[in-house]
This record gives structure tokens, C-alpha cells and sequence, in this order.
């Protein structure tokens, strides 16, 4: 059997924890954007049907897995799977060594205990509801970068991209 694939959750999160004030992503970020689209561009993604049904039209150069326990859904692109085992099995078969898991609420909270990374955009405000990203546990993850971006003419808020790393013995066996 080929090598388990690491692992990656990328999300933007408000300071108070919210992914999404209930549809779709409450800020416009270029910058964050940019960095999401490059980090995924040609990857594999596991990703829940209704962040898919939102991401409609985006996936030109990816390799979507969506997360559907609609055994009759079949994607226009990608491939449903009912779990994250599924997802990990396929990547792994295909020879890759990651899975990038890119929302939403559910996704992230099924995948957080088999991930080894995490790439989250720290967006400096706060929702106060909506659609949450599982907690990050400091005794479980440490942060490994972080680089801060002012807001400015072309981004209302100010943000910070890191970067975390499940700590020595904390393991992410799937």
C-alpha cells in the first residue's frame, strides 16, 4: 500500500473562530486569494458538496474530492467519496503526497484529527457567528510562521497568513 499523504487543512478564520457568516466567504481578500489559489493550484482538494456548489466555475487545474454521503451525487469534476479514509485511499492510490482539505465547517471538523498541517489566513475581524472552524489546540499544533498583512486600498481588513504544524506525539493517523 502506498504511503499515507500529509494531511492540510486551508481555511480563512475570522479571530473568532468563524470560517463564514453562514454562505459563501464574508470578506474580499486579494492577497488571501491569490495565496489560496496558488497553494492549491493542481492538487488534490477534499471539500463538502456545498462549499463545491459555491466554487462552482473555479476548478480548472484540481483534482476535487467532495465529501457527500449522497450516494447518487456525481460531481461535473472530481469524484464524490463518503469519507475522509475514501479520500486519503484515492490520493494515496494516485501516487500524491497531500490532501488539501479546503472547507467547510463539517470537512474541516472530519479531517482535523488525521491532518499534520494547517494553512490558515487569521482574518482581524470577528463574525460572532456563522459556520466555525474547528479549535485550534496549542498543545496539539504550534505555529511555524506567521506574516502579517495590513489592511490597505485593496483590502478592508488586515490579516495574517500561518502556518501550524501538529506537534511531536500528537499523531494524525487517519
Amino acid at each position: 500500500m502506498p504511503p499515507t499523504p500529509a494531511v492540510t487543512l486551508i481555511a480563512a478564520v475570522s479571530d473568532d473562530g468563524f470560517i463564514s457568516s453562514g454562505r459563501g466567504i464574508p470578506w474580499d481578500l486579494p492577497a488571501d486569494r491569490a495565496h489560496f489559489r496558488a497553494r492549491t493550484l493542481g492538487k488534490w482538494l477534499l471539500l463538502g458538496r456545498r462549499t463545491y456548489e459555491e466554487m462552482t466555475g473555479w476548478f480548472h487545474n484540481h483534482k476535487p474530492l467532495v465529501l457527500s454521503a449522497d450516494a447518487s451525487f456525481n460531481p461535473a469534476i472530481g469524484t464524490r467519496v463518503a469519507t475522509v479514509a475514501e479520500a486519503l485511499a484515492r490520493v494515496a492510490t494516485a501516487g500524491a503526497d497531500e490532501l488539501l482539505v479546503i472547507g467547510g465547517g463539517q470537512v474541516f471538523a472530519a479531517a482535523m484529527a488525521v491532518a499534520s498541517r494547517l494553512d490558515l489566513t487569521r482574518v482581524h475581524t470577528r463574525l460572532g457567528s456563522g459556520v466555525r472552524f474547528p479549535a485550534v489546540d496549542a498543545s496539539v499544533w504550534h505555529e511555524v510562521t506567521a506574516r502579517t498583512h495590513p489592511a490597505d486600498a485593496t483590502h478592508r481588513l488586515s490579516f495574517t497568513f500561518t502556518e501550524w504544524e501538529r506537534a511531536p506525539g500528537n499523531g494524525s493517523d487517519p
